[in-house]
């Protein structure tokens, strides 16, 4: 076929599949209906059935027409895809689970994100990740092009043990899996334990991105309040006599949102009832790097026999690492790194290793310093901040990442934050760390470090009537 032959039939094909794109945008061609066969069409278009082969093929790329094996080309079911400015700015669906987590990933330098779940860049910085990469690569380039081990990089592990013993946490290497952050070790806990329709015990409010999970493997989500002393215990018991779950879900240390601890007279009672009612425990402690360590984990009451202890170094070193780990009895965690070798394969020695060479230097200790005075000093001022503006702070801390917080005259922070969505500001409403589809809540989740820009007062005064 000559050149010119050519670029004839590519036209005849796209015109073609223009006029067949129009009928389908105008409704002509309803979604369902099927398209005369390829030899049927070319032969009542007087073209070959080449042609028509490429313009199906052009509109099956595009998504407008798909092939059904031994049926033929039928109108695809569409639907409306938001452009990625669009899905960001769109009101009606802006308070989900999954938009706040796209948004914690974004970062727009014209927006003021309040809701931010981590520390500022600047304040990771010092750990400088550069320096770490030839030590890695020297003492470990087959990492580079491997799966590494099941259970993840040991020197990371034996280093782990030496961080929970900080905690009086016994945990030796083989009680430790490895797992691409905080998250990863939630999902395997949930493939492990939890069947659809199983009922699954979470704070209430408590971590978000937990919510959405459960509800992906159809567990039944039951909320146990948050006091400002931790879960309240008696609203536990009757939980448990309710619902007789396996698995209940906390963070003992610096919980997210609400910046509380649980107190050692809670710890001891909800091991109580744990033993009484064959509860295992899921202690998420992401944040233990910017809290004291003496202050009380479940996991060190109970050294693991019916815990499951979750750390995570996306707050102190890097969330881009995706490192995080899980410690539990010896025979739990062999059955979870089984788990996660049969979903993952593997998590990335590599990472693992980087992270290894951190927290093993004696400058990860004073990073780790350094980070707790800086949110101590940010924390004071947000508090101040909050204070200025009239609102009702769940619990005041004197170091934390976060202050859940109401400001007088929102009864319902949802209305809020979508109006300062309006003026550039992302607020994280306290709907969002409800298990609850209807909860109304006049909190939100304050990251510290951001309360005193400027941006946040003046966008509040452009609310006012």
């Amino acid at each position: 076929m000559t050149l010119h032959a050519q670029r004839a039939k590519a036209s005849l094909s796209s015109a073609m599949a223009d006029n067949l794109a129009k009928q389908i945008e105008e409704g002509v061609l309803a979604a369902g209906t099927r398209l005369p066969s390829i030899r049927e069409y070319a032969a009542a278009s007087g073209c070959s059935k080449n042609t028509v082969i490429s313009a199906f093929e052009m509109l099956t790329a595009s998504g407008l027409i798909e092939p059904r094996r031994g049926s033929g080309f039928y109108v695809a079911r569409r639907v409306k895809v938001a452009t990625e400015v669009e899905e960001a700015r769109s009101l009606d669906r802006a308070m989900d689970t999954v938009w706040l987590m796209r948004e914690q990933l974004q970062t727009n330098p014209d927006v003021l994100n309040l809701g931010e779940g981590f520390p500022p860049i600047e304040w990771l910085e010092e750990t400088r990740l550069d320096q770490y990469h030839q030590r890695v690569v020297r003492t470990g380039v087959a990492s580079l092009f491997r799966y590494g081990s099941r259970f993840g990089y040991l020197p990371l592990r034996q280093s782990l043990q030496q961080k929970l013993a900080g905690y009086e946490i016994e945990a030796p290497p083989s009680q430790i899996v490895l797992t691409h952050g905080a998250n990863q070790a939630m999902d395997l806990v949930l493939r492990y334990f939890v069947k659809p329709g199983d009922t699954v015990l979470v704070d209430d409010p408590g971590y978000y991105p937990l919510f959405g999970r459960l509800k992906l493997s159809g567990a039944h989500i039951v909320g146990v309040p948050r006091e400002v002393d931790g879960p309240n215990v008696a609203a536990l018991e009757r939980c448990l006599v309710e619902h007789r779950p396996r698995l209940f879900f906390t963070q003992s240390v610096g919980h997210n949102p609400t910046a509380t601890d649980t107190s050692a007279a809670k710890a001891h009672r909800i091991l109580q009832l744990a033993e009484a009612h064959d509860l295992v425990i899921v202690e998420n402690d992401a944040l233990a790097d910017l809290r004291p360590r003496s202050l009380t984990r479940i996991s060190t009451l109970d050294q693991l026999r019916r815990t499951i202890y979750i750390g995570s170094f996306s707050k102190s070193v890097s969330a881009a690492l995706r490192v995080g780990f899980l410690a539990c009895n010896t025979a739990l965690a062999s059955d979870l790194a089984d788990v996660k070798m049969l979903v993952h394969v593997s998590s990335s020695e590599y990472c693992e290793r980087t992270v290894d060479a951190i927290v093993s230097d004696g400058h990860f200790l004073r990073h780790t310093n350094h980070l707790q005075e800086k949110l101590r000093r940010a924390t004071d001022a947000a508090v101040n901040a909050l204070r200025k503006l009239g609102a009702d702070i769940f619990k005041v801390s004197d170091q934390s990442l976060y202050l859940w917080a109401s400001l007088p005259g929102w009864p319902d922070s949802m209305p809020l934050a979508k109006a300062l969505l309006e003026r550039g500001v992302i607020l994280a409403p306290g709907a969002v760390f409800s298990p609850g589809a209807d909860t109304v809540s006049g909190f939100c989740r304050f990251n510290v470090a951001y309360l005193t820009d400027k941006r946040f007062v003046s966008a509040l005064q452009a609310l006012a009537p």
